[in-house]
């Protein structure tokens, strides 16, 4: 009988480990493993609409937070605790707001970053679903650059199933749009519930023959010692040097993750301390004659370590452009919506392509 006893107690350890190892294996089995380049369905392409050179256009550039990181949320990666939205009512009505905000900006271009399909933390909303419907006039191409089946932390309450990523409408034609992915991954089992950081790259057709290249980013954050995030910078100076010699435009837009150059975090009044996942952005990473367009006067991100106080929150520029020589910045500004509804704020450049 006490043998008994002792197997039953043993199979009832060990049966949470082979189920968690199952659990790892599954998620091993099933993890997202994109090719380096994949080409992207373009839907709604407005093949009439052509962009010419000294012709005037607007670029938006937003982090949306899934919708689901508005103002009264914090985030359990940055030192908070919460791991989703508090409420698909809520999150709804941040998805509105959002757009709302994009559609009154009236760009040409809209880059989008963390755009939920089908994730627990934002309540299943299919997002790019939504904005594609209500911003109307634009072509549009979605890749993804996070996809896991389920994250287990925190363990209360956990993330769950993420399908997120990267969405950019043109209202100009688009003769191909490209997922690039980026290097630099944690070591395994922890990649399996991390991102796939990655670009989309949309190739705008002008009159004279040339391409503007656009390119919709968004960098790793979190990684002790900035290790991959330079490898994701070293590939995209490589990149942007191989589009410099074919001669083309280019703006590479989104959330960088590093307080951008021409930028001061502490020209924004806040009680907290720089945080650790926030780096000054590396010196000589652009190539020649490249340039920054950012707004330095407006912060475009804040601290999730608790809900948005304004003068408490740590808050700085990571949001903006960066344009090749053969670009003129007319204006760059970022506009302020308190954290309303995403933990960022829209940034808008108006540029000028050199004939």
């Amino acid at each position: 009988m006490k043998k008994r006893l002792i197997r039953i107690g043993g199979w009832i350890l060990l049966l949470p480990v082979l189920a968690f190892a199952a659990f790892v294996l599954y998620v091993t089995i099933t993890d997202y493993k994109p090719e380096e380049r994949i080409v992207l369905d373009i839907t709604n392409n407005n093949n009439a609409h052509k962009l010419s050179a000294g012709q005037p256009f607007t670029v938006t550039t937003f982090n949306i937070g899934y919708a689901s990181l508005d103002q009264g949320q914090d985030f359990f990666m940055d030192g908070g605790t919460a791991s989703r939205g508090s409420s698909k009512e809520q999150t709804l009505r941040n998805l509105s707001a959002i757009t709302e905000s994009l559609r009154s900006a009236s760009s040409d271009f809209l880059l989008i970053q963390e755009v939920d399909r089908n994730s627990t933390r934002s309540f299943k909303v299919d997002q790019a679903h939504y904005l594609t419907s209500e911003l109307t006039g634009y072509g549009h191409a979605f890749a993804y650059n996070y996809k896991t089946p389920w994250v287990p932390i925190p363990l209360t309450s956990p993330m769950g199933t993420v399908q997120s990523g990267l969405l950019t409408l043109s209202a100009f034609n688009m003769a191909s749009s490209t997922r690039f992915d980026l290097p630099g991954k944690e070591s395994w089992p922890y990649q399996l519930f991390e991102l796939d950081r990655a670009f989309i790259e949309s190739r705008i057709p002008l009159d004279s023959g040339k391409e503007l290249v656009l390119v919709n980013l968004h960098l790793s954050a979190f990684d002790k010692g900035g290790y991959i995030r330079k490898q994701q910078l070293d590939y995209l100076a490589n990149y942007l040097n191989r589009e410099m010699e074919a001669d083309n435009y280019i703006i590479l837009g989104g959330d960088w993750n590093h307080s951008l150059p021409g930028t001061d975090p502490a020209a924004f009044p806040t009680r907290q301390q720089w945080p650790d996942w926030l780096q000054p952005f590396p010196d000589g990473f652009e190539p020649e004659g490249f340039a920054w367009a950012v707004d330095p006067h407006t912060a475009t991100v804040r601290t999730l370590d608790t809900a948005y106080e304004e003068g408490i929150n740590f808050t700085a520029v990571i949001d903006g452009f960066l344009v090749s020589p053969n670009i003129e910045i007319v204006e760059v500004k970022a506009r302020s919506l308190g954290y309303e509804h995403s933990d960022h704020n829209p940034v808008t450049g108006v540029f000028t392509l050199t004939p």
